[in-house]
């Protein structure tokens, strides 16, 4: 084999600019610092920011709570703002006993405790299920492409290498499929219109990804609507191609079993995320921690009214700001599949799970060229040769 054969063969390396993200944030302050985006290599969706333009304690827009908390602050800060009135010009003191309020936070902060771990192990299993299918994806991959072929039968056939190509579409579909199960778009790889690269239109419907639709089988059929999740339908797809490789003498029954225990794996931590949005928090839990924390900041002004006067609004508001804070955040990461700031950014890590496959697909097809290429030299050589011997 040439030199130059063997350039074209092996995967093609770029380690020209731009820098990867750590250098890119060491090199922010340089040149055009604010809302320059710099991209990457790898995890070039997932690893995409921007340098922040104001210190996080003057954010209260995006990715923040306040929004959520805003009304319960307000009324709460109006409920005081009573009881000062109470205390000062119709009755002689409404005040309770201070000592009232270390009890009583000794309660809320063990509520809302349990309630911000439960939502962040929730979030941070759901990453890791996320993170362990797109692993099996990459392995499976892997193993279809270096393995499938027989060294005496030689390079797949037209036929074969097409249904090399198509299984590991449909291993990154899996991801896609996935991710709009978890967020209840039903046949978003049927529906017609919608945009390129975006599951769900302006008004917050699924909508057509060509993008993921090219990647199901063609003449697909879901079922969705009888119950049956598109994830779990695609693997059958998966586990049929591991049988015909093994009966073509690609795979050794080892290797084959290796394989479904991957597509197992994989169908695990499918069946972990979907634990996580078909189980919340029980209700009783919910409606007792909401009690509890209208019952603190309704008890508060009453603790703080005589030795504070009116600065117990402001006091009273900081306080209910900061525990109400603390409870929507909790509420926000108990389903992390959304498309909320602080969920995961299902999108992101989909697309650059099939941005990766699609470049081994694409090293796959030259070196398939090239056995193939060289597969018929050799061929021709011999014919060539056994012409010589008989002239």
């Amino acid at each position: 084999m040439s030199i130059e054969r063997v350039r074209q063969s092996g995967p093609r390396l770029n380690f020209s600019e731009p820098p990867t993200p750590t250098m890119s944030r060491q090199n922010t302050s340089l040149y055009e610092r604010h809302h320059k985006r710099r991209t990457t290599h790898p995890h070039l969706l997932s690893s995409r920011r921007k340098p922040r333009r104001w210190p996080l304690v003057f954010r209260f827009i995006k990715g923040a709570i306040h929004v959520e908390i805003i009304l319960p602050v307000f009324l709460h800060a109006l409920f005081t703002a009573f009881v000062v009135y109470l205390d000062t010009y119709v009755f002689e003191s409404v005040g309770l006993p201070a000592s009232i309020i270390p009890s009583l936070s000794i309660v809320v902060g063990l509520i809302l405790v349990f309630r911000n771990q439960t939502s962040y192990n929730r979030f941070w299993d759901g990453r890791n299920g996320m993170s362990t299918l797109n692993t099996c994806v990459r392995n499976l991959s892997r193993t279809i492409v270096t393995n499938s072929y027989n060294t005496k039968r030689g390079p797949p056939t037209p036929s074969e290498r097409e249904d090399i190509e198509r299984t590991i579409r449909i291993l990154v579909a899996i991801p896609f499929a996935t991710k709009n199960h978890l967020r209840a778009e039903w046949g978003a790889a049927w529906a017609g219109g919608g945009f390129l690269g975006n599951d769900v239109d302006e008004h917050g419907t699924a909508a057509y990804n060509p993008e993921y639709a090219g990647l199901l089988p063609a003449g697909l059929e879901g079922h969705e609507d009888e119950g049956l999740g598109l994830p779990y339908q695609l693997t059958f797809f998966v586990d049929g191609f591991i049988k015909r490789g093994e009966d073509r003498g690609w795979f050794s029954a080892p290797s084959a079993s290796q394989m479904q225990a991957q597509l197992n794996t994989l169908l695990e931590a499918y069946g972990r995320m979907e634990t996580i949005k078909l189980t919340p928090i029980p209700v009783a839990h919910l409606i007792h921690q909401k009690q509890v924390l209208a019952l603190f900041g309704c008890v508060l002004p009453f603790a703080m009214v005589d030795e504070m006067g009116w600065w117990a609004i402001p006091i009273v508001s900081l306080v209910i700001f900061t525990l109400y804070g603390i409870e929507g955040i909790g509420s926000q990461l108990e389903d992390p599949f959304g498309y909320d700031r602080n969920d995961i950014n299902m999108d992101a890590l989909v697309g650059d799970t099939k941005t990766e496959i699609d470049v081994v697909l694409s090293e796959w097809r030259q070196h398939s060229k090239i056995m193939e290429g060289g597969m018929n030299a050799r061929e021709g050589e011999d014919a060539w040769k056994t012409m010589l011997g008989r002239g």
